[in-house]
C-alpha cells in the first residue's frame, strides 16, 4: 500500500457506494460496489488474497469513489460503471439484458412479466431490479395477490389459478376496463413504495404460522417479506422516463470550490465528473461561471435537462445555456441532486483531511522526533547506508529529508575507494568525510540530524569523523532492524542508547520511510554496480573491445546472453568487421 492509498483507507466514509482502482497510468482496472466503503476498500490491502486478488492489489496506485444512497444503488451503478470503462479485472457484463424488470403489460387483459428489455409500447416498467430471483419472488409474491391473468395465450377454460382466487378468467369472461385499472394502479403504488401493508399483513401470517408450529410456512412468509424489502428499496440513482440529464451539486469549504456532475442517459447514471477549485467570489455566481464553461467543453454534450441546486439563478441559468434548468424541489430528482452535493462535501473532506494526515506525517512527525530525541526539530534529515556483497562492488548512498519528505534532488550515491573489504565502519568514515568535507568546502547546507543505518559501531565510526576531524556537532542517530528486517529501534545519545518510541507515532513511521528509502536507493545502485561489473568481466580480455565498443554491443544485443547465442553475421550487423566478428564468436564458443 503506496502512502496515497494508506492516507485515503483512513479517512474512507462509512456509506454505501462504487469505488474505482487505477493502476499508474491512471486507467481503471477494476470497479466494485460496497455496502460500507471504508471496509470494502480497505480489505484489498489488508490480509492474504487469491492469486487473481494478489495481481489485482499489486497493480492499484490510487482509487476514487462515488458514494450512494443504499447498497442496491451502488449496484446498479457498478454495472453501468464496468460498461463504461471497460475494467480488465471485472467479470463483463454484456448489455442491459442483464438487468431484469417487472412490467405490466398494456393488453386488453394484462399481465405481470420479468422482462430484460425495455420498449416503447406503453406498458409500465418497474425497475432494474439487482437481483433476478429477488425480481422473480416479488412478481410471484403480487401474482397471488393480485388476480391478473398468469396464461401467455388466453385458453378455452378456466385453470388451477382461477380456482385459487389469483386470476380473473379473462378467458370465458369479459373484465371491465376499470377492474383492471384498479388492479394494475394498486401495482403500481406497490411497486412504488406503497407495500408496508402487504408487508405487515406478512408479517402477522410469519407470526401466526410460527406460533402454530408451522415453521416452513413461517420461512416463506420471511423470505417474502426479505424479497420485497430488498427489490422495493427506493433506488434514487434510476429513473425510468429516459431523458438524458445532468445532475450538478456543489459544495464550498475553506476557500475551495468542488462540482460534482451525475450523467444521467436512458434513466441510469452512467458516469460523473468532479472538478476542484479554488473559490474567489460568491459561490452561486462561481457556479453559473462553472456550468457556461463546462458545456464550452465539445465533450460535454447538452442533454434534454438540466438539474442544478435551489440556491441556484434557473432563469439565468437557462438563458446562459440556452436550454432547460430545473431546481428540484423534493422527490427523486431533487435526492439525486442531494447526493451529487453529498459527493461534493465528501470529496471537499477529502482533500482537507489528506493534506491534514500528510502535515501530521511531515512536519507533526519531524516535531515529534525533535522532542523524543531532545534536540531541535530535525527539519533537514541526512541518512546512509552500505551496500555490497562479501566486500565486492562496495557502494553507500545517502538520501535527504526536508520538512518530513523525499528531497531526492539531494540524493548521492557513493564507490567506496579506500576502505578495505568487508570493513563497514571504514566505509562509513569515508563515506562521511568524503559528504561532509564537500558541504563545507561549497557552503551547502548542514543538516539537522544525521541518520545512520546501521548500530552504535556505525553511529561512533560517524561521529569520529564529524567531531574529531572536521570540527561538526551534529546529532548522530542509528536505526536497528528486528529479525524480520524491520525497524526496530532508534539508537542516540552519548552514551548511546535506545530512544523509546510508540510503533505506532508518525515519528517511528517517519524513520521506517527514511530506513526503507535509503536501504532502496543504495540496493538499486549496488545492483547497477554488480551489472556493469558482470558485463565487463564478460566481456574483459577481447582483443579490439574496449569501453566503447562494449557499449555500443550491449545496446545493440541488448544483454551478454544474446551475445552468446550471436552469428558471425550478427556480429558484422553491430558494426563489428569480419576478423573482429569472428573472434567475438571464438571468444563466446569457449565460455
Amino acid at each position: 500500500m503506496n502512502d496515497l492509498i494508506q492516507q485515503k483507507c483512513a479517512i474512507l466514509p462509512g456509506d454505501p457506494g462504487c469505488y474505482l482502482m487505477k493502476d499508474r497510468q491512471g486507467t481503471i482496472i477494476y470497479v466494485g460496489k460496497a455496502k460500507v466503503l471504508k471496509n470494502r476498500v480497505r480489505s484489498y490491502f489488508t490480509g492474504s488474497h487469491d492469486g487473481k486478488t494478489q495481481r489485482l492489489v499489486q497493480e492499484i496506485v490510487d482509487f476514487e469513489y462515488i458514494v450512494t444512497s443504499s447498497e442496491i444503488e451502488a449496484l446498479i451503478l457498478e454495472l453501468h460503471l464496468i460498461k463504461k470503462h471497460d475494467p480488465k479485472y471485472n467479470i463483463m457484463l454484456k448489455d442491459d439484458k442483464t438487468y431484469p424488470y417487472i412490467k405490466i403489460t398494456a393488453e386488453k387483459n394484462p399481465k405481470l412479466i420479468i422482462t430484460r428489455q425495455v420498449k416503447k409500447d406503453k406498458g409500465k416498467y418497474f425497475g432494474p431490479y439487482p437481483n433476478a430471483h429477488a425480481a422473480f419472488e416479488t412478481k410471484k409474491l403480487l401474482d397471488r395477490i393480485y388476480p391478473l391473468r398468469k396464461c401467455a395465450k388466453l385458453p378455452d377454460r378456466v385453470c388451477l389459478y382461477y380456482h385459487l382466487g389469483q386470476c380473473l378468467a379473462p378467458c370465458v369472461k369479459e373484465i371491465e376496463d376499470s377492474t383492471y385499472k384498479k388492479l394494475t394502479d394498486e401495482i403500481t403504488s406497490f411497486l412504488n413504495g406503497g407495500y408496508t401493508d402487504v408487508k405487515k399483513e406478512l408479517t402477522e401470517k410469519m407470526t401466526e404460522a410460527a406460533e402454530n408450529l408451522e415453521f416452513e410456512r413461517a420461512k416463506e412468509y420471511r423470505d417474502q417479506i426479505s424479497n420485497i424489502e430488498m427489490v422495493m428499496e427506493k433506488q434514487k440513482i434510476t429513473i425510468n422516463d429516459f431523458t438524458s440529464r445532468d445532475i450538478f451539486g456543489y459544495a464550498v469549504d475553506k476557500g475551495w470550490m468542488c462540482v460534482q456532475v451525475f450523467f444521467i442517459r436512458q434513466g441510469k447514471l452512467i458516469e460523473r465528473d468532479v472538478s476542484l477549485f479554488p473559490l474567489y467570489r460568491d459561490p452561486e455566481e462561481e457556479f453559473l461561471t462553472f456550468l457556461g464553461q463546462f458545456y464550452a467543453k465539445p465533450e460535454h454534450i447538452k442533454p434534454k435537462e438540466v438539474f442544478v441546486p435551489h440556491d441556484t439563478d434557473v432563469h439565468l441559468a437557462s438563458e446562459l445555456l440556452e436550454m432547460k434548468v430545473f431546481t428540484p424541489q423534493k422527490g427523486l430528482k431533487k435526492n439525486l441532486v442531494d447526493l451529487a452535493k453529498k459527493n461534493a462535501v465528501l470529496a471537499l473532506s477529502e482533500k482537507f483531511q489528506l493534506i491534514e494526515r500528510q502535515e501530521e506525517r511531515t512536519i507533526g512527525a519531524v516535531e515529534e522526533l525533535g522532542n523524543v530525541m531532545g534536540i531541535a526539530t530535525p527539519n533537514r534529515i541526512e541518512a546512509f547506508d552500505n551496500s555490497h556483497i562479501h566486500g565486492t562492488d562496495a557502494v553507500s548512498a545517502m538520501v535527504v529529508f526536508v520538512d518530513g519528505k523525499a528531497y531526492k534532488k539531494d540524493y548521492r550515491k557513493y564507490k567506496t575507494r579506500t576502505a578495505a573489504k568487508h570493513d563497514d565502519y571504514g566505509a562509513m568514515r569515508e563515506v562521511i568525510r568524503r559528504r561532509y568535507t564537500r558541504v563545507l568546502k561549497e557552503n551547502l547546507p548542514l543538516p539537522d540530524l544525521i541518520i545512520i543505518d546501521g548500530g552504535k559501531g556505525q553511529i561512533e565510526a560517524a561521529r569520529e569523523i564529524l567531531e574529531d576531524e572536521l570540527g561538526l556537532e551534529i546529532p548522530i542517530a542509528g536505526l536497528a532492524k528486528d529479525g524480520k528486517h524491520q525497524t526496530s529501534q532508534l539508537l542516540y545519545g552519548n552514551p548511546i542508547d535506545i530512544i523509546p518510541m510508540k510503533r505506532t507515532s508518525e515519528g517511528f513511521y517517519l524513520l521506517q520511510r527514511i530506513q526503507d528509502e535509503v536501504h532502496r536507493f543504495a540496493i538499486t545502485f549496488h545492483r547497477q554496480q554488480r551489472g556493469k561489473h558482470t558485463i565487463a568481466s564478460s566481456l574483459d580480455g577481447i582483443e579490439g573491445i574496449g569501453p566503447k565498443r562494449k557499449k555500443v554491443l550491449l545496446k545493440h544485443f541488448g544483454s551478454i546472453k544474446k551475445m552468446q547465442a550471436a552469428t558471425k553475421e550478427e556480429f558484422i550487423e553491430a558494426g563489428l568487421s569480419s576478423k573482429l566478428a569472428e573472434t567475438m564468436v571464438e571468444h563466446f564458443q569457449k565460455k
